[in-house]
């Protein structure tokens, strides 16, 4: 967990998403750590690598993420 880039952080979530969320709270505090030594302000997801990439899912994965301290936004 210690020393990920963002990018890695981010992968991780994708890979934790396509295994039915495992380990989803740790790979988002992993990210959150990411983040804060990279200083971004958000992290930044494809929707295409997302289960759900529809709004609706999209607008899941922001409120959870918000819970634990992430601005998520989505690349076009």
């Amino acid at each position: 967990m210690s020393d990920l880039t963002l990018s890695q952080a981010i992968d991780n979530i994708y890979a934790s998403i396509k295994n039915n969320n495992e380990d989803l709270d740790t790979h988002i505090a992993a990210l959150k750590a990411a983040m804060t030594a990279e200083g971004a302000k958000e992290a930044v997801f494809e929707p295409s690598k997302l289960a759900q990439g529809n709004r609706q899912g999209r607008k899941i994965m922001q409120a959870y993420f918000k819970k634990k301290g992430v601005a998520v936004s989505f690349s076009a």
